[in-house]
């Protein structure tokens, strides 16, 4: 078996080395069945804990009442008292007692005046808060205006996303950015069912924001596996699946650094929304958007190009360019990477073989042999060879005289002498 294709250094590169140069041909995209699997997974679960569990609204998605207020310094004040106190003051259980920086924030369902008010006298005579207590009310129909609004702004951005993509690719293309997309929503949707995190306008703000990084992700790969593929149904090198996965080898590193770098800073102002401020805006915010990009690297390399590469091989000449493709492969005794770039032949196979039988057939001579004349046809002389003279298209041996064919013999006709006597 002979090697060609890729150097030998550079299969023996270090696996980090192969990653960054984009050469480690590593396949990708041939376990797609596999990522399918996981994530119908993950999905039917996420649907089953958003229809079983739901969500946990905020206040300005669900309504109701907020009392706020900053505890005297150096009192040790705990929620599950204050949620106790408030309890007791109206007869409603509160829905969360949060601490956000210094402060204290009580939500509950909407409260009465008349609660509000002994909600405040019982706070004040229990804590001793600075500042007094202030308190906020949203209203139901106010909260269902924000959901209808946030959902509304989600749908057009799918809409936008998949009108975007059908211009700039194809639909076969842009189907599978759109089923990534959903797939990225429905995950982080899922996680905050489970875990029970509080849904706000700052999720709903963090959610379009890495909806927007993961289509960002996915269309570079697309624009690499576009660029890869420009001209390929012309040419035998590579199949449409291996042009997608070396286009995912190329930008592989690529979207690690891009997914890792944007990480960082939301990782920073989660740690500060959740031990600075302890909860806020800033924390829904960084929340959302650190599970979100997480979700949104996996299904921009694992899902939108395995599922658009699926698509495409539905095209007929896609199918039939990549079965000429294993076809000429087979023929040529090639064996390739998952890039398809050649790393060994097989010898005595494919057309090297077949050109071998014909050649035999055609009488053809084996390398190194002398030519095998053919023999005679009937009835034609053959003239006598000179004793020690070589074989006919031999080469002379060293210090003899080449002999020209029909040398020792006078031609007959003009000064040819008759035979019998001699004339006088």
């Amino acid at each position: 078996m002979d090697t060609g294709g890729k150097s030998g250094s550079t299969r023996k590169a270090s696996f980090l080395s192969r990653l960054s140069t984009g050469t480690g041909a590593f396949n990708v995209l041939g376990p797609r069945r596999w990522y399918y699997i996981v994530s119908t997974a993950l999905v039917v679960a996420s649907i089953l804990l958003i229809v079983v569990r739901g969500f946990n609204f905020g206040i300005d998605f669900a309504g109701g009442t907020q009392l706020q207020f900053a505890p005297a310094a150096g009192t040790g004040i705990s929620t599950s008292d204050v949620a106790s106190t408030v309890a007791t003051a109206t007869g409603v259980e509160p829905d969360a007692v949060q601490v956000v920086g210094s402060n204290l924030l009580v939500s509950s369902s909407s409260l009465t005046p008349e609660q509000v008010t002994a909600a405040k006298a019982a706070i004040t005579s229990t804590f001793a808060p600075t500042g007094g207590v202030s308190d906020s009310a949203v209203s139901e129909t106010w909260g269902g205006e924000i959901s209808q609004r946030a959902l509304i702004a989600v749908i057009v951005f799918l809409v936008a996303v998949a009108i975007f993509l059908w211009i700039r690719y194809e639909r076969r293309v842009a189907a599978g950015a759109v089923v990534s997309v959903l797939h990225d929503v429905v995950i982080t949707a899922g996680i905050y069912s489970l875990i029970g995190f509080e849904v706000t306008p700052a999720t709903v703000i963090g959610l379009l924001t890495i909806l927007g990084f993961s289509l960002y992700d996915t269309v570079v790969v697309y624009d690499k596996v576009q660029e890869n593929s420009k001209g390929l149904l012309s040419l035998t090198r590579r199949t449409y699946p291996e042009a997608a996965n070396l286009a995912i080898n190329q930008t592989l590193m690529r979207s690690i650094n891009t997914s890792l770098i944007a990480l960082l800073p939301v990782a920073g102002l989660l740690v500060a929304g959740v031990v600075l401020l302890g909860s806020g805006t800033l924390k829904d915010l960084s929340l959302v958007m650190l599970i979100g990009m997480l979700v949104g690297a996996y299904s921009s390399v694992f899902i939108a190009v395995p599922l658009a590469v699926d698509l495409k091989l539905r095209d007929p000449q896609v199918k039939a360019h990549t079965a000429r493709v294993a076809a000429k492969r087979q023929a040529d005794g090639l064996i390739v990477d998952a890039d398809g770039d050649v790393i060994a032949r097989t010898v005595g196979t494919g057309k090297a073989k077949a050109a071998k039988r014909g050649a035999t057939r055609a009488g053809a001579a084996t390398p190194g042999a002398a030519p095998t004349a053919a023999p005679p046809a009937a009835g034609v002389a053959v003239a006598e060879r000179p004793a020690g003279a070589p074989e006919p298209g031999a080469a002379p041996r060293p210090g003899v005289k080449p002999v020209r064919p029909g040398a020792g013999k006078r031609p007959a006709g003009k000064g040819s002498r008759p035979s019998g006597k001699r004339s006088r």
